[in-house]
């Protein structure tokens, strides 16, 4: 029998493997950690994609240099549910982020929702991945 804390030590290895993986763009490492229904939300943009193949796609022409540091993971294994806070390093431009990660029954995330410290426009070119709201 798993415990909450085994679950919650094991989202907390998925969000690091997720957060790895991005930073040092091993896609089929990152693609392991979702969901085929995963669902991302930007608030500051009004954007949501909905299901993996999208999801990869965006982060895949994500345009820049920008790296990713994990400075704090927060998990509730019961919940199936974690926070965590990021800094993020581009042009060396430094700016922090929360994010909010949903978790299905098999551990692989299925729900994202990222808050920046700004709101945004989005650049453009990824018109055909998301859905504005």
């Amino acid at each position: 029998m798993t415990t909450t804390a085994d679950s919650t030590a094991e989202l907390r290895a998925t969000v690091e493997r997720y957060w790895t993986a991005a930073d040092v763009r091993d896609w089929d490492a990152f693609a392991a950690t979702l969901a085929d229904e995963v669902l991302y939300d930007l608030p500051q943009t009004r954007e949501r994609i909905r299901g993996k193949e999208r999801y990869m796609a965006f982060n895949r022409e994500y345009p820049g240099d920008w790296r990713v540091r994990v400075e704090r993971v927060v998990a509730d294994g019961g919940g199936r549910q974690a926070a965590v806070r990021t800094l993020f390093t581009d042009r060396g431009r430094e700016s922090h982020a929360v994010h909010f990660f949903t978790f299905d029954a098999q551990g692989r995330i299925s729900g994202i929702t990222d808050f920046w410290p700004e709101p945004y426009e989005p650049p453009a070119g990824r018109e055909h991945l998301v859905e504005r709201y």
